[in-house]
C-alpha cells in the first residue's frame, strides 16, 4: 500500500556515509529547513569491520565487503524511506500547502494565517499596502521631479566633452579642462571667414569652406 510523503518536490538529500538529513525549501521566498541529522547505527558497524577486515584480511576482507553493500543509501531504500518519513515529520509543522496554488510554503515569512493561503495568493493586507504607497510615493516623486529644472544654466546646445580633447582628462563639466585648462567647446574655425562651427563639421556653414585640414 502507497503512503503519502509531503515535500516530494522541494527538498534535497544531504544524507551521506555516516546517515541521513534533509532541507526542505519554501517554494515561494525559498528558505530552506534542515531535518536533524539521523547518523545510521550500521555506518558505525561497518567502519570498525572495515578496520578489522584491513587488520586481519582474508575471510573477514571479504566479510566487510559485504557489509558495505548493505548499505544502501540509494533513493528507494527502506531506510532512506524511513528517514524521509521521519525528516518530513519533523520539519512539516514549519510548512504549510496552499489551496490556492498548491505550492509549500513556510509559516514563518509566506504564510498569510488570517486567510489560510500563502501571501502570494492572497497578500498580507498591511504589507500589500505598504507596498503600494511606496510604488505610489515613487510615482508621484518622478511626476514632481519632471517640473523641477535640473539644468539650468547648463547650455544644452553645445556638445558635451565626456575627457577632455587636449589632455583626456574627465571633464565634470565647464568650458575648461581642470587638468591642463584647455578649452572644452569642440569648434573648428573657418581658415576662410574665421566663422565658427561644431567640431562635428566637415564644412563652414557660413562660407562652404572645408574644416578638414
Amino acid at each position: 500500500m502507497s503512503e503519502h510523503v509531503p515535500f516530494t518536490d522541494n527538498f534535497s538529500d544531504l544524507s551521506n556515509a555516516d546517515g541521513y538529513q534533509f532541507e526542505f525549501r519554501c517554494e515561494r521566498c525559498g528558505n530552506g529547513y534542515r531535518s536533524a541529522f539521523r547518523r545510521d547505527p550500521r555506518a558505525a558497524g561497518q567502519k570498525i569491520a572495515r578496520g578489522l577486515g584491513n587488520l586481519f584480511g582474508g575471510q573477514l576482507s571479504q566479510f566487510t565487503s559485504m557489509a558495505e553493500n548493505l548499505l544502501d543509501r540509494s533513493t528507494n531504500s527502506p531506510a532512506k524511506d524511513e528517514a524521509l518519513r521521519a525528516a518530513t515529520a519533523e520539519i512539516g509543522p514549519r510548512f504549510h500547502q496552499c489551496r490556492g496554488c498548491s505550492d509549500w510554503v513556510c509559516g514563518d515569512v509566506c504564510w498569510n494565517d488570517q486567510v489560510g493561503q500563502c501571501v502570494r495568493c492572497s497578500p498580507a493586507l498591511t504589507e500589500e499596502l505598504a507596498q503600494l504607497q511606496a510604488e505610489t510615493r515613487r510615482q508621484q516623486m518622478r511626476q514632481r521631479l519632471e517640473t523641477v529644472d535640473l539644468v539650468g544654466g547648463v547650455d544644452l546646445g553645445r556638445q558635451a566633452q565626456p575627457r577632455c580633447p587636449s589632455c583626456g582628462a574627465q571633464s565634470h563639466g565647464g568650458k575648461f579642462c581642470g587638468e591642463c585648462g584647455a578649452s572644452l567647446v569642440s569648434v573648428r574655425v573657418c581658415g576662410g571667414c574665421r566663422a565658427e562651427n561644431p567640431g562635428t563639421s566637415r564644412f563652414c556653414a557660413e562660407c562652404g569652406t572645408s574644416l578638414i585640414a
